[in-house]
């Protein structure tokens, strides 16, 4: 490895090597960006599943221009630009927009050591977002599309015999104009929309190669048979070649096994670890390709024994189960954007930070949103022990600014949106690198197609497909709102929640977004603009103590079956100051001995539910309610609701095919006044609601007394609350649940939807 890292030294340019460079001024900034060095950024090895010792780094500086998209290449250069750092960002050095009008242009020269003569030579490139063009001394090598796959050329056949040879790489993105997958990059930046972000920004790298070597080693664990099915996937056909594995324990040699290259060869793996997030256990593997006795590749990996799967509870509700036993997913959404570098961790250390702060919390699992991560990422998730759940990157969908592109699923929608055979056929190559390239991190144990309806499409055949390719995972097909009934879980977003919805007797019920509770922190904000969070507070015990407590609302949730949760967020991103930390990283928001200690309250076996009042989430329960106001203690249990209409909850607008059939609430009512009776035998020690409501202003009465406020909307998702501080309104015998629901802006709320119950846990 380091014999390497002085033999790339060598490929840089002279002119590269004394070229100034500084960051851009005037934005935040993390404290491994006076790490980053012009001549040696990002020097580790690129790609940890698998490696080979020769290899040389390409990153640093090289000469760019940025000109009209229909110009050829530049006659010159408009400066030096730091690779891999997007043009947009400080650490490349440029801060420049680059807009669908534009292309992106690089140049850079290496000169082939000669101990690599007579080999083939690749040129690597990370990611490049979003559309790279690639020539070698004047020979268009061709072009890749996607902005988060890693992708090679073979430049064997562009190469001059000898001397400096010239890499052209042009580059065009249609950011939020086109309709390729991408994440959250806009050219007008706002709220959740973020900076755009073009070109490239994954280390650039060359490796020597032979005429057939393994491209990928998959790897599958059967815990039961205590075995790992190695698989090579090789670069051509191979016919009569062999594979040779040995397997590393803490680098003492604990298997060996060979066999045919074309099918994968299962190796006993003797009194092997289960790999978790607390116990990461990982095993070395050297895999040789052999032809005719002689070694032709040699690659060096690493797998874990890990399987990850659903099962039922004792009350029969789907649960996630890792390696056999159940475990409730606990993390925050990740979104992986960086204030120095955008998309681009400014350093590995860095990266890693992320994790180490995510488990000193006490959590377990990640959602890595809308975007993917350097391979390096995943190499800490396995390392440090981190369960992951990957999205796809979003299709194309509707710009909060212009009318441009769009194929946005309403929460709402009962179908799909179409989407045309190009843009399907660009969508599903995508995806399908995306799973190729990193499925092969033992920690990714989910795949998530889609995102609360953007550019979601065709949603069955999709999750059927990503299935069918990957059964070792589970697939979250729609990840909030715009479910379809397929998938391995039914998935909820609510802010600040928490929440769940029954998604079926076959899949696992879990909270995918949730929280987003602010602190803008002074002196560490991304800008004088709004700053906001779904709730905003303004001091370190505000938000710890609101943290406590809304997160301590899922102990509810969990009664009811919910399988895990995903917070907002791991940092701020730009004006989202809704993070665990602040953008900068230099400030950790939370008390991790507070959180660790919740959240292990959560992991333990959750309390079991009964319920007092049901919802109408398995049949419609009957209510009282008026349209008109009904004057003083309509809430009380010894009002008589005499004249009051009656009918099945849920209280409708209109129909909606995920729920039971119950009243339509008239679209021309702007409130309405509901109540129901419950009989108690005893009175419980613990109170909880349940609330659906499509309204944004109300109020919920618990024997004529008010017990909570109906604040937000939620969609198809049932609101939970800690009531059991009221639990001295109750009374054995006949109770009364009352509800006061008003539509706050009638131009804007075009559903009235309404329902609630209660339970208590033990």
């Amino acid at each position: 490895m380091y014999l390497s890292r002085i033999l790339t030294i060598t490929l840089f340019a002279a002119s590269s090597l004394g070229a100034q460079w500084a960051p851009v001024e005037g934005r935040i900034m993390t404290r491994w960006a006076d790490g980053v060095s012009a001549r040696d950024p990002l020097p580790e090895y690129p790609r940890p599943q698998l490696r080979r010792n020769a290899w040389a780094n390409l990153n640093g500086l090289w000469d760019y221009a940025i000109t009209s998209r229909d110009a050829g290449r530049p006659e010159a250069w408009d400066g030096k630009i730091l690779v891999p750092f997007a043009a947009e960002s400080a650490l490349s050095g440029v801060g420049k927009s680059v807009t669908p009008a534009d292309a992106l242009w690089y140049r850079q020269t290496f000169v082939v050591p000669e101990s690599w003569e007579g080999r083939r030579l690749r040129l690597h490139f990370g990611a490049v977002d979003w559309e790279a063009r690639v020539w070698v001394n004047g020979v268009e090598l061709g072009a890749h599309r996607g902005g988060y796959a890693p992708f090679y050329f073979d430049v064997t056949r562009a190469l001059l015999d000898e001397g400096s040879q010239e890499i052209i790489v042009r580059v065009w993105d249609p950011t939020d104009t086109g309709t390729q997958a991408r994440g959250k990059q806009v050219l007008e930046p706002r709220g959740i929309w973020y900076t755009a972000v073009t070109g490239i920004w994954q280390t650039v790298w060359l490796e020597p190669v032979g005429e057939v070597v393994i491209e990928r080693l998959r790897a599958e664990a059967d815990l039961e048979a205590g075995t790992i099915a190695l698989e090579p996937v090789l670069s051509a056909a191979a016919p009569g070649a062999e594979l040779s594995v040995t397997i590393y324990d803490e680098g003492r040699p604990v298997a060996v096994s060979d066999g045919p290259a074309d099918k994968p060869l299962v190796v006993e793996v003797p009194d092997f670890e289960a790999w978790s997030p607390d116990q990461p256990k990982l095993y070395d593997v050297e895999a040789r390709l052999l032809y005719e006795t002689a070694a032709v590749d040699v690659v060096k990996s690493y797998f874990a024994m890990r399987e990850i799967a659903l099962a039922p509870d004792s009350e029969g509700r789907m649960q996630i189960e890792l390696n056999g036993e159940p475990v409730f997913a606990m993390g925050p959404l990740d979104q992986g954007w960086w204030p120095d570098g955008l998309y681009t961790a400014p350093t590995d250390e860095a990266l890693r930070y992320d994790i180490e702060v995510t488990k000193q919390l006490g959590f377990n699992t990640a959602r890595k949103h809308v975007k993917v991560e350097p391979a390096r990422w995943y190499y800490w998730a396995d390392k440090l022990g981190l369960m992951v759940w990957q999205d796809m990157p979003s299709g194309f969908l509707s710009s909060p600014h212009r009318d441009r592109y769009s194929l946005f699923v309403e929460p709402w929608a009962e179908e799909d949106a179409p989407r045309d055979g190009v843009s399907a056929a660009q969508w599903e190559a995508e995806w399908r690198e995306i799973m190729d390239q990193f499925g092969v991190f033992p920690s990714i144990v989910m795949w998530v197609p889609f995102n609360e309806g953007w550019g979601q499409y065709d949603t069955a055949r999709i999750a059927a497909w990503t299935k069918q390719y990957d059964p070792s995972r589970l697939v979250n097909a729609a990840s909030g709102w715009t479910d379809r009934g397929v998938g391995d879980v039914y998935d909820t977003h609510i802010y600040p929640g928490p929440g769940m919805q029954s998604g079926g007797e076959n899949r696992a019920d879990i909270l995918g977004e949730f929280g987003g509770l602010g602190w803008p922190v002074e002196d560490h904000l991304w800008w004088d603009k709004r700053n906001w969070g779904y709730r905003t507070y303004y001091s370190r015990e505000e938000l710890n103590d609101r943290y406590v407590e809304v997160v301590g609302f899922l102990e509810g949730p969990r009664a009811r079956g919910l399988a895990a949760m995903i917070y907002t967020q791991t940092t701020d991103v730009e004006g989202e100051v809704n993070g665990l930390m602040t953008y900068d990283r230099a400030v950790v928001k939370f008390d991790a001995h507070r959180l660790t200690a919740l959240h292990a309250r959560l992991a333990a076996t959750p309390k079991k539910s009964t319920i007092l009042a049901p919802t109408s989430l398995e049949k419609p329960q009957t209510w009282s309610y008026v349209f008109d106001e009904p004057g003083d203690g309509w809430a009380g249990i010894e009002f008589k609701a005499k004249g009051w209409k009656k009918g099945a909850a849920p209280l409708r607008s209109s129909p909606d095919s995920q729920f039971a059939d119950g009243d339509v609430w008239l679209v021309e009512h702007e409130a309405v006044w509901a109540r129901r009776e419950f009989r108690l035998d005893e009175v419980p020690e613990t109170l909880w609601l349940e609330a659906w409501h499509t309204v944004s202003a109300g109020a919920v009465y618990l024997n004529g007394t008010e017990v909570s406020e109906l604040i937000g909307r939620t969609r198809r998702e049932y609101r939970h609350q800690n009531l059991s501080a009221f639990t001295h309104l109750l009374r054995k015998g006949t109770n009364v649940l009352a509800i006061h629901a008003a539509v706050g802006d009638p131009d804007r709320e075009d559903r009235r939807d309404l329902d609630a119950g209660l339970y208590t846990i033990k």
